[in-house]
C-alpha cells in the first residue's frame, strides 16, 4: 500500500504514535493523510521521530489538527535529515510564529 488515508477518524496522540511506530520500518506508503484527527504535539514528535528514519514517505498531511509549536519543531528538526518529504501539510494547526520559525 502506497497510500492511507485516514482523515477525520479521531486517532488522537495514541493513533499518531502507532502509525509512527509503523512508518518506521515502512519501506513502500508514499502518501499519509492524518488532518482533521485530533493530533497534539505529543503525537506530533512521535512523527516527527518517525520521519527522522523513514526513507519513502513523500507526502504527509497533518492539516487541521491541534499541533503546536513543539510539535511543529519536532517535525522541523526531523526533517533536517529528512531528504525524501516533499509535501508537508500543517494547515489550520496552532503552531503560531514560533512554531513557523523552526
Amino acid at each position: 500500500m502506497t497510500n492511507l488515508s485516514l482523515g477525520d477518524n479521531n486517532i488522537g496522540d495514541e493513533g499518531a504514535k502507532a502509525l509512527a511506530a509503523a512508518l518506521r520500518g515502512n519501506g513502500v506508503m508514499t502518501n499519509l493523510n492524518l488532518n482533521s484527527n485530533n493530533i497534539r504535539d505529543e503525537g506530533a514528535k512521535a512523527i516527527g521521530e518517525a520521519l527522522r528514519v523513514n526513507g519513502v514517505l513523500t507526502s504527509l498531511n497533518l492539516q487541521s489538527n491541534c499541533i503546536r509549536y513543539e510539535g511543529a519543531a519536532a517535525i522541523a528538526e526531523a526533517l533536517q535529515g529528512n531528504g525524501v518529504l516533499t509535501n508537508l501539510s500543517l494547515y489550520g494547526n496552532s503552531i503560531r510564529a514560533e512554531g513557523a520559525e523552526a
